[in-house]
């Protein structure tokens, strides 16, 4: 049973990281991708199926890899500020809901909010050890939140149908 865990973390991780590359590059050609966040759907999902430490790299090798790829995100500030609320959001969404069994729903809420205070975090140490120009921690959450609003909305919406449909799927398949 554990080769098979291991299996489908690997595949999945994989499948989510292919996602997270792919889906910002159309919405990018659609100048929305500030807007929608479509990086962020999978590495949530991610974070909803797969164990901790392969939701976090899913988080980590998302941005990095599309970054590398089409320069989406710009590395630098951007990208370790989206590497770590990325990496959060996997991680602790894994953590609440694959390890813990809390309802996905919550976990998500959660995991996002844990994704956005990293964030803040992140952009905390750049201004203050970097000198880095950014708006200050709580000024940088608010305008991420209020851009990517359609975004979140978005995620709240997909996401738990799409964890339903998975979890649907999983019941049938057990009763078989």
């Amino acid at each position: 049973m554990k080769n098979n865990t291991y299996l489908k973390n690997v595949i999945l991780s994989g499948f989510f990281i292919a996602v997270g590359v792919i889906l910002p590059m159309i919405f990018h050609l659609l100048a929305a991708g500030k807007v929608l966040l479509p990086m962020h759907i999978p590495v949530l999902l991610g974070g909803l199926l797969l164990n901790p430490l392969y939701a976090l790299s899913v988080g980590v090798v998302n941005p990095l890899l599309s970054s590398l790829l089409t320069g989406m995100p710009p590395a630098f500030p951007i990208l370790p500020i989206m590497m770590a609320e990325l990496g959060a959001y996997g991680f602790v969404a894994s953590i609440l809901h694959v390890k813990l069994k809390l309802n996905y729903v919550v976990s998500l809420i959660i995991s996002m909010i844990a994704g956005r205070i990293v964030a803040g975090i992140v952009v905390s140490i750049l201004i203050n050890v970097f000198s880095v120009k950014l708006p200050p921690f709580l000024v940088y959450i608010q305008g991420a939140v209020i851009t990517g609003l359609p975004g979140i909305i978005i995620q709240l919406i997909f996401i738990p149908a799409i964890m339903f449909a998975i979890k649907k799927y999983e019941n049938n398949e057990a009763h078989i």
